[in-house]
């Protein structure tokens, strides 16, 4: 049976595209950006395998600093999958039902790669078996991301997210953030932030050898903002500290185009896709009414409401942080406050148990108190 589609409505879907996009020749179908087949690289099988992610996104300083600090130590295979802008507060979202596209990247020492999904999907997908050739890594790290991940702000954060992924799939994993701080922080705090974690990292990846690392849950780690002058590390729980949204209305000239928030490597076959999946929308509503007849179409798409009959409105939200009457230096944010690195074990349940707590507890106060 021909599957193919009409030519006479591959040249309509075409002429749509060209359309929207404002011009005159429709675009030849490109081939997909990654291949379908998984990437075959040569690494030295003697070394373990790093998995490295970042949802503040592929070109962010943090990931530069912390993939520069793994390889230079010469000591593991590191390879990168980070989303292709910033999805910091993407929380664990994931793409269902569409294509995620996949470009490399260069970033000297590892194989990286950018993912037009999320820092979710950018986990499971580098652990799917579906892009590399290799088994699972030794150890997934998220970080080292802008603004600290304590309390609540694990819920929508993309950088625990990433670590969260990785323990769906019995993968070890810790996510590294800076108490980033607007007009105090500057990018040099990131790479000090690396350095101060690597002993922890490297500690961690000889345990997992060993089989000493705490089980069944990752670590969470919240580094201050003066990390050079941190008074050490503590092993803390989740607090209930939260950022309170603040909405500010602001005017329509404020507002990016739409333009802003689309990939500019779209090929055309995922736009056509798009453009399938409106047309079988507005197909349906056509068919869906009987009495209708001799409807001009200048769309593809559904039609929407005219804009005349109703008022729009824009907001901006921010977060403002919210202060804690609890001074007890086992949560989090009050350790991250007094210039500690907070170390938090997070379980795939709602609230770490006590079994997990414990031996994650142990494990940190044995890796950060022996020289490493």
């Amino acid at each position: 049976m021909n599957n193919k589609l009409p030519p006479g409505l591959v040249s309509n879907l075409q002429q749509v595209l060209s359309n929207r996009k404002g011009t005159e020749e429709p675009e030849k179908e490109t081939e997909p950006p990654a291949s379908s087949k998984k990437v075959e690289v040569e690494f030295d099988e003697s070394k373990p395998i790093v998995f490295v992610t970042n949802a503040d996104g592929i070109d962010s300083p943090g990931l530069t600093f912390l993939v520069q600090a793994l390889v230079g130590q010469g000591l593991y295979n590191v390879f990168v999958c980070a989303p292709q802008s910033d999805k910091s507060h993407t929380g664990h979202s994931m793409t269902l039902g569409e294509s995620v596209a996949v470009y490399s990247s260069e970033i000297d020492g590892a194989i990286a790669y950018e993912v037009s999904g999320t820092p979710a999907d950018c986990v499971s997908l580098a652990l799917s078996g579906a892009l590399f050739s290799w088994s699972k890594p030794i150890l997934v790290i998220s970080g080292v991301h802008r603004g600290s991940s304590c309390g609540h702000k694990a819920v929508h954060s993309g950088a625990v997210a990433s670590a969260r992924e990785a323990l769906f799939s019995g993968v070890p994993s810790m996510s590294i953030s800076l108490n980033w701080k607007k007009d105090e922080s500057q990018e040099t705090d990131l790479k000090d932030a690396v350095s101060v974690c690597l002993p922890l990292i490297n500690a961690a990846i000889s345990d997992i050898k060993k089989g000493n690392f705490p089980k069944n849950c990752s670590l969470n780690v919240d580094v201050p903002t003066s990390p050079l002058k941190n008074k050490g590390f503590k092993s803390t729980t989740k607090s209930l500290w939260r950022s309170a949204p603040s909405w500010l209305a602001v005017s329509a000239t404020r507002q990016p185009t739409a333009a802003r928030f689309m990939s500019n490597q779209q090929s055309l076959g995922m736009q056509l896709a798009q453009l399938s999946r409106d047309a079988s929308a507005a197909g349906a509503a056509r068919r869906s009414s009987s009495q209708q007849q001799n409807v001009e179409v200048d769309s593809v798409g559904v039609s929407k409401k005219s804009d005349s009959n109703r008022t729009v409105k824009y907001f901006i939200q921010e977060l403002v942080d919210k202060d804690l009457d609890d001074a007890s230096e086992e949560l989090d944010f009050r350790a991250l406050e007094n210039g500690y690195v907070a170390i938090t074990p997070l379980s795939l349940s709602s609230s770490t148990d006590a079994d997990a707590q414990t031996a994650a507890s142990n494990w940190i106060a044995s890796a950060v108190q022996e020289p490493q």
